[in-house]
């Protein structure tokens, strides 16, 4: 099983290390990533595979937004099937 998700938010440092490091502590895979710096706008997109993931999950949701409060960016995390059929309408 595998989610995308998305970080938006103006740039600062360890925005990479604090969301990788939540992952990391849930035993979540980073499979692809990308980020784009627009002037100070940040913005990455990470597939990753949640099959050995130690939180069900909501409670993922829940932390990575947590994440996102404590550094000003709004982060969504989406399964995999529900991001395919929302592109495929």
């Amino acid at each position: 099983m595998r989610a995308v998700i998305t970080v938006t938010g103006k740039d600062r440092t360890g925005i990479i290390a604090k969301i990788s490091n939540t992952l990391y502590e849930q035993q979540v895979n980073i499979i692809d990533i990308s980020q784009n710096v627009m002037e100070d706008v940040f913005a990455m997109v990470m597939l990753v595979n949640i099959d050995k993931c130690t939180v069900d999950f909501n409670t993922l949701i829940d932390l990575l937004d947590k994440d996102g409060e404590e550094l000003g960016m709004k982060i969504h995390t989406m399964h995999e099937d529900i991001f395919d059929a929302m592109h495929k309408i």
